[in-house]
């Protein structure tokens, strides 16, 4: 039997990538380098061992497809929506002044103006597919620096329509004219508005009506279904495939269902966001970038330390940190994926030589396996650059002192600083405000600054990274530092340099993780909140107080593991001696309740003439009449017919009370007071 050659290239990459992954892993090297090399080495330029390049680019645009809407998923349109001034403006500012910078560059060494622009085309984008991985894996998608680098991509990746219609017009094919291609690009933007509605609309609705099919199969089909599909009508509208994956996942983010379409996706994603990677590598002539050695240095080097300067400067103009806007400049420095198709384009029109071509070629794939280790170096790279650079005044941002009150001895200040004003610093805020204590708030985010000042919020523009600004704000002499911020390189790095400058602070962290307790805890953070344990920690109480386990002894359960510093929830195996405590008190401090009938011999008594507590061992905590509760009745309550009683006690003793409270004394025989059988 015939074996198609896209199944073998398709075997070939997995045997290739899984060693090559594994050496990665073992190395503390990137993936995304490991599969971009396995490319290399396979690819028709390397060992030959691929023979279907444009097979493989298909599965590989699945993969990029894939990725853009599990990112879509984290990205609603209220999300968006706050992101309208990093996409509109950030993205429009990089993407024009790169185009500006390079034409401009191209155009005095010699180039024809068309070409120089195409160039420009070219440089302007970024790679989403490594950009983003990148983020994830590190879990800064919610950082400053990961929302400011994925509004800047946003707007790359719809601009690449633009760029794609302008090429004939540069080339001088097809008789285009600024009309006609206006028209185009109107009727394309019409068209994403149009798609983004109907989205919104029916996709929610439609899902809805699978999902009560339970049929996790056709859950998933369907999932794929919308993915790719909605992929399909953008690219029939002069959109790019990934715009559309990343739009069916931003409208499913507003969903009932965005969690498990995340849990269905991620396997696939994974493996197809692999061989996309590896396609990187495929495209890449060793004997060409030999031949061109100096070239494609010169300009892997110029692109990077160009497109960063751009970046850093825009960044820094939408009122951002220097550290932020560093670390920013830094990870979006690289050549894009859809360069390549911009450049498989110009070179159909004739804008590309097949020298340039490979040229480019190179040393984009270089800029692209360079990204995760400049993304990593990013944080360190930030705060180089934050010591000698000033972040200096930010729009009409002034910052201000806080009233903040002495105490007569001159000590501590009554009050704490907030550090980022997300839903965890409004909160706290709001209640520190109600109860009367004093704080400040630092925040990098210019626009959420100003919009709070404007509601007399006591914020400030600072990085807390800062030496300067953790003095502004009273570090050595505030009680409190909370660090409500998702940036784990800001948190670790405020932490340390707050200790510095106050031993007396008490500082609280908030974290995504338990796996960053102990490096906060050993920098000087006094207590650390993960967010996901915190969670563990909520569901466990309402599992043991469905066991009607009393609250003193589930208070008691979670201050000890919060005392273990969260040792038993990040340990394989649970201490055994503290599970025997919890089961002890499963069997003894159960709670029950009894309605009294007509029947019952007990109307009209008092709870002292019962003697429940003596007679049975159990315990009325309180007693439910007409929807009003009576907490610890005293011994003089007269029980009605009707009322609800809640009963404390082991099982043995809540039965006897209860046979007792339904007018069957006789039950109590065999049964002693402490509730043990005689």
């Amino acid at each position: 039997m015939h074996t198609p050659q896209l199944f073998t290239d398709l075997l070939v990459i997995l045997l290739a990538s899984v060693p090559v992954a594994y050496l990665c892993l073992r190395l503390r090297l990137p993936l995304v380098v490991g599969f971009m090399l396995t490319g290399i080495a396979i690819g028709p330029y390397g060992l030959g061992l691929i023979s279907d390049v444009s097979g493989v680019e298909i599965l590989a645009e699945i993969g990029v497809m894939l990725l853009l809407f599990s990112i879509g998923l984290e990205f609603s349109l209220a999300r968006l929506r706050e992101m309208k001034r990093l996409v509109l403006l950030g993205g429009g500012l990089q993407v024009g002044v790169t185009i500006g910078v390079v034409t401009f560059a191209a155009f005095m060494i010699g180039r024809e103006i068309e070409q120089a622009v195409f160039f420009g085309f070219l440089v302007a984008l970024s790679s989403t597919a490594i950009v983003l991985k990148s983020y994830v894996d590190r879990n800064e998608v919610d950082a400053p620096h990961g929302r400011a680098g994925v509004g800047i991509l946003l707007f790359q990746d719809i601009s690449i329509v633009f760029m794609l219609l302008l090429i004939p017009m540069l080339a001088g094919q097809g008789g285009e004219s600024m009309s006609s291609v206006i028209v185009s690009l109107g009727g394309s933007l019409l068209a994403l508005v149009l798609i983004v509605a109907g989205a919104w609309l029916l996709i929610p609705k439609f899902l809805g009506k699978i999902v009560r099919l339970r049929s996790p199969e056709v859950f998933l089909l369907t999932v794929v279904l919308l993915c790719l599909g909605l992929s399909w009508v953008t690219s029939h509208f002069g959109l790019s495939l990934a715009l559309g994956a990343f739009i069916a996942g931003m409208v499913l983010a507003d969903s009932d269902y965005n969690h498990q379409v995340t849990a269905e996706v991620l396997p696939f994603r994974d493996v197809f966001n692999s061989i996309f990677f590896v396609s990187m590598g495929l495209l890449l002539s060793l004997s060409a970038l030999l031949a061109n050695l100096g070239s494609v240095v010169l300009i892997f080097v110029g692109l990077i330390v160009v497109k960063a300067l751009i970046i850093w400067a825009i960044v820094r103009i939408l009122g951002s940190p220097q550290r932020v806007a560093a670390m920013v400049g830094l990870g979006l420095a690289q050549i894009g994926e859809f360069s390549f198709v911009l450049a498989r384009a110009g070179k159909g029109a004739g804008l590309l030589p097949e020298n340039d071509y490979q040229i480019f070629l190179a040393a984009s794939i270089l800029s692209m396996i360079a990204t995760p280790f400049m993304i990593g170096f990013a944080p360190r790279f930030g705060l180089a650059i934050q010591s000698f650079m000033s972040d200096g005044p930010v729009g009409e941002i002034e910052n201000t002192e806080d009233d903040i009150h002495l105490t007569s001895t001159g000590g501590l200040e009554q009050h704490v600083i907030i550090v980022g004003y997300g839903l965890n610093g409004r909160n706290l805020s709001r209640v520190l405000r109600t109860v009367g204590v004093s704080y400040t708030i630092l925040d990098v985010n210019a626009d959420a600054v100003r919009r709070a000042k404007d509601k007399g919020e006591k914020i400030n523009f600072g990085d807390a990274t800062r030496r300067e600004v953790l003095m502004h704000a009273g570090i050595e002499r505030a009680w409190v530092l909370v660090l409500a911020m998702s940036d784990p390189h800001a948190s670790r790095r405020t932490v340390a340099l707050a200790r510095s400058l106050s031993k007396r602070v008490h500082i609280i962290v908030r974290t995504r993780y338990t796996a960053e307790i102990t490096g906060l805890h050993s920098l000087g953070a006094d207590e650390v909140i993960p967010e996901e344990f915190e969670t563990s920690i909520e569901i466990f109480a309402r599992v043991l107080h469905r066991f009607g386990v009393p609250n003193d002894t589930i208070e008691d359960q979670i201050s000890h593991i919060r005392g273990q510093e969260y040792e038993m929830l990040r340990s394989t195996s649970l201490p055994p001696v503290e599970m025997g405590n919890l089961n002890a008190a499963l069997l003894q401090a159960i709670t029950e309740t009894v309605t009294l009938n007509s029947g019952s011999s007990v109307i009209g008594k008092t709870l002292g003439e019962l003697d429940l507590r003596n007679r049975t061992g159990a315990t009325v905590v309180a007693v439910i009449r007409s929807d009003k509760t009576k907490v610890s009745p005293g011994a003089g309550y007269v029980f009605h017919e009707d009322d609800t009683i809640v009963l404390s006690g082991s099982s043995p003793k809540i039965k006897a009370a209860i046979n007792i409270l339904q007018g069957e004394p006789t039950a109590l025989q065999g049964v002693s007071a402490s509730g043990d059988s005689i």
